[in-house]
């Protein structure tokens, strides 16, 4: 393990925000990062600083000189008419076989690697990129939200070879499964501090949950202990015979300290203003053709949506499925054929650029008011607004100081307060942290209205979706199977199991059911002794891995704990309230974590020696 980058004290404001404050940390060249928090927390801008992009107030950055750090440019950077191959020899100064085999990963060949970049799809345009940096040969990359506007064809695609990739990264992402697959470490940046845990985002969270409840189950512990106290001291100052212990026992009462307990930012809550329930169908599709004048992007549509369904709209980019919305919104006429809407539905669209409609002059509250239906209350448009993050103060900023991200948040709030029976959603989990994104899916999940979305998000669309329309080749089809079905056919396309020319929906492809086979039923005494021996070698190396990271946490915690005893080194005269408070939970944590160590520890034992 080999440290490429150190980061000290950095700070950093816009005004009077603070937005990273004195904070530190290392990344080496094996470690897989996924950065996490709020949105404005700070991700996106700890990423500029650390590629140049921004300038830091205060602190420092070293580089090891071993490192060969790329980034994802979030710009285009290819000139016009240049195809595939000619910006990949030019923008990387490779061979033209090294570009070839590279973007071959990214199945960008033959036609693909000849074609113009411009007349590619945006998740083609982002597979070129994500090429031109590895063909770089970097051993620490940074991707700052490389999900965004990624097709899940091309998700899989960057999740397999990040899995494969020989170096360290930080990897900025609001996809918890994205984050999940492919990194093993997690960067939390909140209240302008960053915390590097040696865990995925799972077991970090679990970490965070089980850190606060042994600082509560330590705090009501150090409360009964001062209330004992006290209750001798109330019953024995007053008597001679007795005032010196009683008075003993107030020193001890001020010495007992509870371990301050930092303000947690606020859990998202969504709640949608209801709408009435209704049987019959809500949208009737016969012979639809879509696109524009001189393009059909897509024919021979026929479709039948019940009310109250679901309905994510998949496929890769540029196949069709925004065309498709803009089509059944009304705002693109169709190119033959006709749709329906069932009688007395109101619709509310939610595009990816609607919230250049917005007035600058117009502030939160008086957006989200004039969008509100009827009925909705003040308090149910606060409550809307805080769902997106615009709490407190926040509702009185205007449109004109909000940034592109804000404005999304604040157009899809606004739409969810229409009281719309059809909810039409064009990529709507975009601009939002994955918090929020799974209240948004939980709280449509109970919506009893119709709901159309286009989505790469997996945990959304596993959350949220009962139907599935899949998009590809001109044709728009039901897909017959489950949504973990539709990713596991995707998977074997990107392993090129299946041709890229297959789509889910016309193969009838379903993940297979496990069988037991002939072999494996009919081993003999001694096979299955030795299959036996296989799965404990197994067990043993998994439960090592379990070892392994509980002694990280261990770690983790003690250099916390040692970083503190060092600055009592360097300044043993400074007293410092905070920071003995913090000796005395660090204290509590590692006590804990030890006792989980050992006893893993004992266990990988009785397991490697289990006959």
């Amino acid at each position: 393990m080999t440290v490429l980058l150190q980061i000290s004290d950095i700070s950093k404001h816009y005004g009077p925000v603070v937005i990273l404050e004195n904070a530190t940390a290392s990344f080496s060249d094996d470690q897989k990062i996924g950065v996490i928090g709020r949105n404005g927390a700070g991700k996106s801008t700890l990423c500029r600083i650390i590629t140049g992009q921004e300038e830091k107030d205060s602190g420092s950055i070293s580089a090891n000189s071993a490192m060969r750090m790329s980034y994802l440019e979030q710009h285009d950077v290819f000139k016009p008419e240049e195809t595939v191959r000619d910006f990949l020899i030019r923008y990387t100064d490779r061979e033209e076989w090294e570009c070839a085999e590279m973007a071959a990963r990214f199945h960008l060949k033959d036609a693909l690697f000849e074609a113009p970049i411009t007349s590619l799809a945006g998740g083609y345009r982002t597979r070129v990129k994500l090429a031109a940096m590895l063909l770089k040969d970097p051993n620490f990359l940074i991707l700052d939200e490389p999900t965004n506007y990624l097709d899940l064809s091309t998700l899989i695609l960057l999740e397999n070879f990040l899995q494969e990739f020989r170096g360290g990264y930080l990897i900025v992402s609001h996809d918890r499964e994205f984050l999940r697959k492919t990194c093993d470490h997690t960067l939390e940046v909140e209240q302008g501090r960053l915390t590097l845990y040696p865990g995925n985002i799972d077991e970090y969270f679990e970490f965070k949950e089980e850190q606060l409840r042994q600082v509560h189950a330590y705090n009501k512990t150090v409360e009964k202990k001062k209330a004992q106290l006290q209750e001798f001291v109330d019953r024995f100052k007053a008597k001679a015979s007795t005032a010196s212990r009683a008075k003993s026992k107030m020193k001890a009462i001020d010495r007992l300290e509870t371990i301050e307990v930092a303000r947690p930012l606020s859990t998202v809550r969504m709640r949608i203003p209801s709408v009435e329930a209704k049987g019959g169908i809500a949208l009737t599709i016969d012979d639809l053709a879509i696109g524009y004048p001189g393009k059909t992007v897509a024919s021979r549509i026929h479709l039948e949506v019940e009310r109250g369904a679901h309905v994510a709209v998949l496929g890769d980019n540029g196949q069709g499925k925004t065309t498709f919305f803009r089509t059944i919104a009304g705002d693109l006429a169709p190119l033959g054929g006709k749709f329906q809407w069932g009688t007395g539905l109101k619709i509310a669209y939610y595009a990816q650029h609607v919230f250049q409609t917005l007035h600058p002059e117009d502030d939160i509250f008086t957006h989200l008011s004039r969008e509100a239906a009827p009925g909705v209350g003040q308090q149910d448009i606060l409550d809307m607004a805080g769902g997106f993050l615009f709490k407190g103060e926040e509702v009185k900023k205007k449109v004109a100081v909000l940034s592109g991200g804000e404005r999304a948040r604040l157009v899809l709030a606004g739409m969810l307060l229409t009281r719309s029976h059809i909810l039409l959603m064009d990529e709507p989990t975009n601009h939002l942290d994955f918090e929020t994104v799974e209240a948004l899916a939980e709280a449509l999940k109970t919506f009893a209205g119709t709901v159309f979305f286009i989505s790469h998000d997996r945990t959304f669309v596993r959350t949220l979706a009962t139907h599935i329309l899949d998009i590809k080749n001109g044709f728009i089809s039901r897909y017959p199977g489950t949504y973990e079905e539709y990713v596991y056919f995707l998977e074997r396309q990107a392993r090129e199991e299946i041709p890229d020319d297959e789509s889910p929906a016309s193969s009838g492809y379903a993940a297979p059911a496990p069988a037991v086979s002939k072999e494996d039923a009919q081993k003999s005494a001694e096979d299955q002794a030795r299959a036996d021996e296989k799965q404990k070698q197994a067990e043993v190396r998994e439960f090592t891995k379990k070892v392994e990271k509980q002694e990280g946490r261990l770690q983790h915690v003690q250099r916390q704990r040692d970083q503190v005893y060092k600055e009592i080194e360097v300044n043993p005269l400074h007293f410092s309230k905070e920071r003995n408070l913090k000796i005395k939970e660090l204290t509590v944590q590692i006590e804990k974590e030890e006792a989980k160590y050992l006893a893993l520890l004992e266990e990988l034992e009785k397991l490697k020696s289990k006959p």
